[in-house]
């Protein structure tokens, strides 16, 4: 409690010329719980090198009356995207894998797979794919698999009792839904494929690898796959909607902790500030304490927009880079971010959006459902609008540099 309140103050005392703007940051997420849109939030701002805004209000477990606090753990879901495909990114640099190799090349129960030509009524008319799905099509949701596990591991998800070498198997025996890159299917079982694609290539299981070479080296204690014992009462509880108020709720993901499936595609917890020293590398250009994580390469293919065609189709104005969203037009809830800034939401409300342009992050935790999609929430856009308020915009040095569909350089608005 001492260090959680300490590192309170001193974040608070870096941010005092925004102090006015912060109080409105916290009576609009505040207004939130006090109409029952949500048990408690917790928000964290960054900018250029800082932290400028980190509040945290109502509960984290309304019925036991726990405080939300600075530290609390949440679900993340798939926020977790975007990090799987960091591993992917750190294989191909060390010329392990590219990112255009059939996922064949890698997974061999992949071969021979089918797509379904034809549905009429009890009969399936399968052929085969004018070519294989490859690693690209697996990061950009465009494989044409079926997004959540077949009817035999309907459960996986909840119980995480199958390894995910066994769970990938199951998904490539399935047909493909529609031709590989010919339209964009928001697709998990896609991701968790990549995440079984680190394992073989990189010879280590999918959560040590990513601890390995992501979490720990940026100092992410706080960010797993299973929640250790020790930590799990700083976990959130989750909420629903219930008429007019709220009602506690089971997570589709399941309360494992001690599970088999990681779940790449939505399966880690992780807290404000974890995420932040994540957000703040991807600003630095894939470093941290002078350490190098990601190369700036990488960074770079994964925020260029990977087709004019495909869209992703959550919220207007977007385009898709390799794991992470782009704003490519900003529209409705994404009006006040800068053309290029990129990020993910996942399915309890969280949000991380990172704006290059500004040199800014914005991270929403809040673990709350049936409230529709956190990506188009009210929450998100009352959240957004208070933090950028809060700073002026920094203009690009290259006024170039952010363009609708062009790709975000995050050395460009240092």
């Amino acid at each position: 409690m001492i260090r959680a309140v300490f590192f309170v103050l001193v974040t608070l005392s870096c941010a005092a010329p925004a102090a006015a703007e912060e109080s409105r940051l916290r009576a609009s997420m505040q207004d939130f719980v006090t109409r029952k849109q949500a048990a408690g939030v917790v928000t964290l701002v960054g900018q250029r090198g800082r932290v400028v805004s980190l509040e945290a209000v109502g509960f984290a477990d309304r019925e036991g009356k726990v405080p939300m606090k600075p530290d609390t753990i949440f679900r993340i879901a798939s926020m977790t995207k975007p990090i799987t495909a960091m591993g992917i990114l750190m294989l191909a640099e060390e010329g392990k894998l590219a990112i255009d190799d059939p996922v064949e090349r890698h997974l061999p129960e992949f071969r021979g797979q089918q797509l379904v030509q034809s549905r009429a009524g009890n009969t399936v008319t399968l052929t085969p794919p004018a070519r294989p799905i490859t690693l690209r099509d697996l990061l950009t949701h465009t494989s044409g698999m079926a997004s959540m596990p077949p009817p035999g591991l309907a459960e996986l998800y909840a119980r995480r009792n199958r390894t995910l070498a066994e769970a990938v198997i199951a998904y490539s025996q399935r047909p493909l839904e529609f031709e590989p890159g010919s339209k964009w299917s928001y697709c998990n079982a896609g991701i968790d494929t990549l995440g079984r694609v680190i394992e073989v290539v990189s010879g280590k299981s999918y959560e040590r690898f990513l601890t390995e070479r992501l979490f720990e080296p940026l100092g992410m204690k706080d960010t797993f796959f299973y929640p250790p014992a020790d930590k799990a009462a700083r976990i959130a509880r989750l909420y629903k909607r219930d008429n007019d108020d709220l009602a506690p709720a089971e997570s589709f993901l399941g309360e494992v902790t001690n599970g088999k499936f990681p779940l790449p595609a939505g399966g880690l917890f992780s807290t404000a500030a974890d995420l932040a020293k994540l957000y703040q590398m991807l600003l630095d250009r894939g470093s941290s304490g002078g350490r190098k994580v990601l190369d700036p390469g990488s960074i770079g293919q994964m925020l260029k927009v990977q087709s004019d065609v495909l869209k992703p189709s959550f919220t207007p104005g977007m385009g898709m880079g390799l794991g992470f969203q782009l704003v490519v037009a900003p529209t409705g809830v994404t009006g006040m971010l800068s053309p290029g800034t990129y990020g993910h939401g996942g399915a309890f409300g969280t949000q991380g959006w990172i704006d290059p342009v500004r040199q800014m992050y914005f991270i929403l935790l809040v673990q709350r459902t049936g409230f529709g999609s956190g990506d188009t929430s009210d929450l998100r856009k009352a959240f957004q609008e208070a933090a950028v308020s809060q700073t002026p915009p920094t203009p690009p040095a290259n006024p170039g540099a952010a363009r609708p569909g062009s790709r975000p350089d995050p050395s460009r608005a240092r």
